[in-house]
Formats: structure tokens, sequence, C-alpha cells
């Protein structure tokens, strides 16, 4: 039987901006999803967007605003500084593209809200792209607590935090959006959204300020779930390495290592430990990243599940947005300046 499928145009993609984590991840894997490609890569300097469109493909585009006159570009990926994210998403969704975004999709919960519903206003897709959560380890775990392998839960435990960074690192410039909490704070929030039922409220917070810096370089958060069910997240770059996360329930626990940042070679491995015996999970390695592209693609090709889960991932990202202002509130942070900003990327 012919697959329609097979003779239908791939999306076409434009890229904002000239960031690492495009050229070490998400260039790389969306040279593996057939049904997308580059068509043009945009940055404020001619040397940045020929030295990337010489090593992905694609066209080079001279200023990010040109980026929207071309006709061979549906969708829009934007790796740019969080501060940017706001206006440029914008942008792209008035022009007419589907948007992904490199998380947070803004610095704050009412610029948030706002695009999500100008997206959905104008039919376009708009997705912040948390690729940890497309990995199928977090799916077995979903699975092993609907299934009551732990019991009832209880509380979960979830860390993201590594070394401190070079000091021209842009996370410590809150111009551009930086600090602790929306780059790796946003990790153990989402996981807590992704496990814990029901609505989370902040229980308490505390943030460190760097004086020098003028930004957040780690906290501790306590959220309040459903029941009785609590979380305490921990996260920062002044710390030594860790990215894990416990989930622990009245009959055991779920132990899983690496599990916002696994490389597509990485094995997972899942600690089951119940009242009686320990048992460990092997799972199969997986790319987030190319997983979460193909997501996108799929709901933009076409109206079927990936569309479904990117609407509800839609609402998810607006809701973590308030979580982490009530963080900030809690922790009596001021929010990030928002400013405009131009760097040259």
């Amino acid at each position: 039987m012919d697959d329609p499928a097979a003779h239908r145009r791939p999306l076409r993609i434009g890229m904002l901006g000239c960031a690492d984590i495009a050229a070490r991840q998400v260039l790389p894997a969306l040279a593996r999803v057939p049904d997308a490609t580059l068509t043009a890569v945009a940055s404020r300097t001619h040397a940045r967007a020929h030295e990337f469109a010489d090593r992905f493909g694609g066209a080079p585009v001279h200023g990010y605003a040109r980026l929207f006159d071309r006709d061979d570009v549906d969708a829009v990926y934007i790796p740019l500084p969080a501060a940017m994210h706001a206006e440029w998403t914008e942008r792209a969704l008035r022009a007419g593209k589907h948007v992904l975004v490199e998380k947070p999709l803004t610095t704050g919960h009412e610029q948030t809200a706002r695009l999500a519903a100008l997206a959905r206003s104008l039919g376009l897709r708009l997705m912040e792209n948390r690729m940890f959560t497309h990995h199928p380890q977090h799916t077995r775990v979903r699975e092993l607590i609907a299934n009551g392998a732990i019991g009832k839960l209880r509380s979960l435990n979830a860390a993201l935090a590594f070394p401190p960074r070079p000091p021209d690192d842009i996370r410590y410039d809150p111009v551009l959006g930086g600090g602790a909490l929306l780059d790796v704070g946003y990790y153990p929030v989402q996981a807590a959204m992704m496990l814990l039922p029901g609505t989370l409220t902040v229980a308490g917070a505390v943030l460190h300020h760097d004086e020098g810096a003028g930004v957040d370089t780690g906290g501790d958060v306590l959220l309040r779930g459903e029941g009785d069910v609590a979380a305490h997240l921990t996260f920062g770059f002044r710390h030594s390495y860790r990215s894990r996360y416990e989930v622990w329930g009245s009959r055991g626990r779920i132990i899983l290592e690496r599990a916002f940042t696994p490389p597509a070679t990485w094995q997972p491995v899942l600690h089951l430990e119940q009242q009686d015996r320990e048992e460990r999970l092997t799972l199969r390695p997986a790319n987030h990243y190319q997983a979460a592209l193909e997501g996108f693609v799929g709901a933009v090709l076409e109206d079927g599940p990936e569309r479904a889960a990117l609407e509800t991932a839609l609402d998810d990202a607006v809701r973590c947005a308030s979580l982490l202002d009530a963080v900030r509130a809690a922790a009596s942070m001021p929010a990030p300046a928002g400013r405009d900003v131009t760097p040259g990327c």
C-alpha cells in the first residue's frame, strides 16, 4: 500500500543563532531526522553564518530578521540566550513560522503564556525543547510507578549540578537571562512535574546569589504535590557533578543516574529497590535530542499523536514558567531583567 508520508515534503527548518548546543547536539541529531532538513542558518555575523552552513548545510543568512523573509523556511529553531527567546519567538510566529525554541521558552510566566496563546491563535506549532523528557527511560519509570512497583508515592529527590564555569560563560550574565534556576533548576522542576501527580506548589526555596555576577548560582526547592507527596530539588553550578533522581514510595524506590544528561550511547540502568530485594533494569540507549526533534517535526506535519503531545507539552511549559516564578518569589529573588540584548552570535 502506498505510504502518503513517503511523498510529503520534509519540514524546512531555519536556525536563528549559532549556539554551541546546536553544533554539539541538535544539528547532528537533525541530520538523522528524515522528515526535516536544515535550509538556512542566520547569524548576526557573516563569518559565523558561513561557518555553520559549511558544517551543517543550509544557506548562510546575515541577520536574524532576514531569515523570516525566506520562502524555504517553514519552521525556525531558536537556540539564542534565554533573554532573547520571547522577542524572536514572537517575531517568528508573526512571520508565519512554526517554532522550536531551547528551554526555557521565556524568562517568565507572563511571556510564556502570551506566546503559547499567540501560537494557538495563529494555528502554528510552538515547542519548548526540553529534550530530556523524550528519553524512554522516563517512560519506564512512570510505568513502574503506575504499576505499583514502589507502592504509594511519597517523595522525589532530584538534582542537576556541575562545577563552576569560566567567568565569561553566559550563565553568569543577567542581561542574557543567566542564572542557575533557569539554566539547570529547570530540569528537576520538570522532573517533578513529570513524575508527581496533581498541581505542584512551592513550599520553600533558597537561591544562592553571586553578588559579583548578579545571578543565582545554585539553589534548593521544596515542592508540595497532591496529598502528602513532596519533592526536594537541588541544582546549580557550584557543586560536583550530579544528574539523578530518586522516587521513593511506601514499598520501595527507583533511582536513575544520568537522568537529565544521558549521552546517545549511554545505556540507562534503573535501580529498583523494594523491601526485600534490589533489581537493576537495563534499558537501550536513546538519543533524546533526535526524539525531541522527531516529535516537533511530526507535530507540524501531521494532526496526530505528536501534535496532541506538543499541545500538552506547551501547557506544561506555561505551568513550569509559573513554578519558576514562584521559586524566585519564595526565595525573594528578583526576576531577570529581560532587556534587549545584541550578542554577536
